[in-house]
């Protein structure tokens, strides 16, 4: 199937040397941007030339040489002469040629040679913008449920931008802690919730509201959570206003509340900072259900906890002075216990729960709140 040649030489030699240099550098394979320039040449072709052939470009890979061929197949009888050749004059090409197969012949044109390198560059462009695009996505979509630092850019529909240096990211109106200002050249961390490949580009979505944010912040500040020897079994946010986390140690020597408040409470000054002086409860996580859910209260004492395992309904007792702690401003105590704990909880003061028979599946329990902290002591 060879027919006479017309070559020409551009791209060229410089061309290619410039095209396997970008390749390197950007991490693109050379092979991948000549395919994709032939098939880009192709489309320039058929676009500038009004073609309807079937055609095909070749870029050769040492030379730069390019060729454009009208592929042509090769029957008894042409009925198309755009797309079909004679079994004659094909064997003026290719003596050996059969029926059914094809031939290629050379249609490049003289005027070809600026259209080719405006689409080799137009092609490399896009290719390179690409690779770039893939790196990013790869570099952000492994920090998805981790903690990034980036710079306030700017507000834009009440979404704010944020420079993560590589690319900009978006924290959305509801992913934002009520009440907190966002200033042009503030740096804060935010919670990477997702990473989208949009037509843009990759979209990093940020989160300053997620209760991981909490989780992250203490697991950077707390050199025990890093090293596993105490671990956060549940985190409950009110963003702004104020968490709750439940930690907890297999080890007798370590205390996982003192580890995460730090040397007088430096660790979790240190998060709160971060969050706007939200407040924060750190509790003793139990496996025993009525005992992590009266430290889960805290701060409010609790005299008993009646639990249905079943159901997880629970029903708790405070003293009649600590009522209102114990479901806290608006509820906010009580709903946040029961968001840590996964139980529903009922509160109620002694006298309002004296002579109340429990309900079936209910078994209660004297309990004593162990050791707690919230940033509302110092």
């Amino acid at each position: 199937m060879a027919n006479k040649k017309k070559t020409a030489k551009d791209p060229g030699q410089g061309f290619l040397v410039a095209l396997q240099e970008l390749g390197q550098e950007k991490g693109i394979a050379p092979e991948v941007l000549f395919d994709a320039i032939e098939a880009a040449l192709i489309s320039a072709y058929k676009r500038n030339f009004a073609s309807a052939q079937n055609v095909k470009v070749t870029l050769d890979r040492v030379t730069g040489d390019y060729h454009v061929y009208a592929v042509k197949t090769v029957v008894e009888n042409v009925t198309n002469d755009i797309l079909e050749i004679g079994i004659g004059q094909a064997r003026t090409i290719d003596p050996e040629v059969e029926l059914g197969s094809s031939v290629n012949i050379e249609v490049t044109p003289a005027n070809f040679g600026r259209i080719a390198a405006q689409t080799a560059k137009q092609v490399v462009v896009q290719r390179v913008r690409e690779a770039e695009r893939g790196i990013i996505y790869e570099t952000f979509v492994s920090r998805e449920g981790d903690i990034i630092t980036g710079t306030v850019q700017r507000l834009e529909n009440r979404n704010v931008l944020i420079d993560l240096g590589k690319t900009e990211a978006v924290l959305a109106p509801a992913e934002q802690i009520p009440g907190e200002t966002y200033v042009h050249g503030k740096k804060i961390k935010a919670y990477v919730t997702e990473v989208k490949k949009t037509n843009k580009g990759p979209q990093v979505v940020l989160s300053r509201t997620h209760p991981n944010l909490v989780r992250r912040l203490f697991e950077l500040e707390v050199p025990e959570l890093q090293e596993g020897v105490v671990e956060i079994k549940a985190v409950a946010r009110e963003p702004g206003s104020r968490s709750k986390i439940a930690v907890y140690s297999e080890s007798p020597d370590i205390d996982p509340l003192g580890a995460c408040l730090g040397q007088k409470g430096l660790r979790v000054q240190a998060v709160v900072d971060e969050l706007g002086s939200e407040k924060i409860d750190i509790v003793k996580w139990n496996p025993d259900s009525a005992k992590y859910i009266a430290n889960a209260l805290s701060p409010c004492a609790v005299v008993s906890v009646a639990v249905n395992e079943a159901e997880k309904v629970s029903r708790v007792i405070v003293p009649d002075d600590k009522l209102s702690l114990g479901i806290g401003k608006e509820g906010q105590n009580a709903r946040l216990a029961a968001k840590l704990t996964g139980w529903k909880i009922d509160i109620k003061s002694v006298s309002q729960a004296e002579g109340e028979v429990l309900s079936e599946g209910m078994n209660e329990v004297a309990v004593t709140g162990e050791e707690s902290f919230t940033t509302e002591e110092v």
